[in-house]
């Protein structure tokens, strides 16, 4: 591992500090909403229903973000358009701070959300075309680990402004505290440098748009722009499905008492950071595919034993590790994936697409299980659903090219792109 580290290029390693903070900062803001979230519920009095509109409309503008700055990228430039996604995520994360109704929240979620899908989909493409294709399958899913160290930095950032900041207005500062990434833009207009594009631009900004948009529907590129949404229907659609219903599961019905304690959500950030590193060795070695397909058998097999064995609270907190290593594999891999799959000129709205597509639609699938639940025990609602979904995940996979040898579509014909 020292090895290849060393060989890595100061331009590489500057993209990928910069990608992983970006990821970090996202998801450090992003679980602070959801850590303050009761406390919203309770100060403007969010209904069930007012709250489902919210999850739905940042899921849809996630979804529109990831499409769109995709686009963008590929017509504007991959550093361009990450520094407008950091800046539009610190702000609209800021403005919650002076929120004083659930529609506001609401407005401004929505648009956070864009940025969210926008954000990901730049820094993935950003990274997967500065990094060298020896180094990217090694760098990207470290890159993923960001989400574990954003995930503990807004824990603590939680649990100590719980404790010292007042009650009644604490919330609004730790939204205020969510203007702090965008001091990464000073850091990404010094030190990253836009990938180098082989493919000219077209002096026709809005056509050549337009074109970056809708180009992964055409017929040469159809068939991989269905796949891979549907292989992230099916990846976020287990993960949806079990961070939904899970702990409900465990906690009601198998009455476990660990669940949301500090050990167990510690686990999981240590099993998600091994599962990045396991990733970023194993991708290499067994191919994108087959690395998918273990780690979705991994998750399927983790959650039925969760669901059908018997399990005390020690027991429990133990299976949180493979709960957390296996569901970091596949996103892990998926940035890869896809940045491989898809051509140049159409790379950023193809990954921003398939990625935060797959994301809108598995957000129906925890409703599913709902309405299963009305007719069987939740426990099994939940396994048919989440098997279904990584039976997705390993159907899709398979149908798609191994692309471990680096950006294949790039070699097809121009003329037919």
């Amino acid at each position: 591992m020292t090895k290849w580290c060393q060989n890595v290029s100061n331009n590489e390693k500057k993209t990928f500090w910069a990608c992983f903070s970006s990821w970090g900062l996202d998801t450090f803001v992003n679980q602070m909403f959801g850590l303050l979230l009761p406390t919203l519920i309770s100060t403007f009095a969010i209904s069930q229903l007012k709250l489902c509109w919210m999850s739905a409309c940042t899921l849809l503008t996630t979804a529109l973000g990831g499409w769109v700055a995709g686009a963008l990228s590929d017509r504007y430039g991959r550093v361009k358009t990450l520094q407008l996604m950091i800046i539009w995520f610190a702000v609209m994360t800021f403005m919650m701070a002076f929120a004083n109704n659930y529609y506001v929240i609401l407005i401004l979620r929505a648009l956070q959300g864009f940025a969210i899908g926008g954000e990901w989909a730049a820094g993935a493409v950003l990274m997967a075309e500065t990094i060298r294709s020896q180094y990217r399958g090694r760098m990207m899913p470290l890159m993923q680990s960001g989400w574990a160290i954003g995930l503990a930095l807004a824990l603590i950032v939680f649990f100590v402004g719980s404790s010292l900041l007042p009650q009644n207005n604490g919330w609004r500062i730790m939204f205020a505290i969510g203007l702090l990434p965008a001091l990464l833009i000073f850091f990404v207009r010094r030190h990253v440098v836009e990938p180098e594009r082989e493919i000219a631009l077209s002096v026709d900004q809005p056509a050549k748009f337009s074109k970056a948009l809708f180009g992964i529907f055409s017929p040469p590129m159809l068939r991989i722009t269905i796949l891979s949404s549907l292989l992230g229907i099916g990846a976020h659609g287990g993960y949806h499905t079990i961070t939904t219903w899970l702990p409900i599961y465990l906690r009601q019905e198998r009455q476990f008492s660990m669940l949301h304690t500090n050990t167990y959500m510690t686990v999981i950030i240590i099993a998600f950071c091994c599962g990045c590193l396991v990733s970023s060795y194993l991708v290499d070695k067994i191919g994108r595919r087959f690395n998918v397909v273990c780690f979705a058998i991994g998750a399927a097999v983790t959650i039925r034993c969760y669901l059908f064995l018997p399990l005390d609270n020690v027991h429990m907190l133990l299976l949180g590790f493979p709960l957390g290593f296996f569901g970091a594999g596949i996103p892990a891999t998926l940035g890869i994936l896809f940045n491989e799959l898809y051509p140049q000129q159409y790379r950023g709205a193809g990954v921003g697409f398939s990625y935060n597509f797959g994301r809108l639609l598995a957000a129906f699938l925890p409703f599913l299980v709902n309405r299963m639940s009305a007719k069987m025990s939740l426990g099994t609602a939940i396994g048919i659903d989440a098997s279904w979904a990584y039976s997705l995940v390993v159907i899709s996979v398979l149908l798609l090219p191994e692309t471990r040898e680096g950006f294949k579509t790039d070699k097809l014909n121009r003329s037919e792109l």
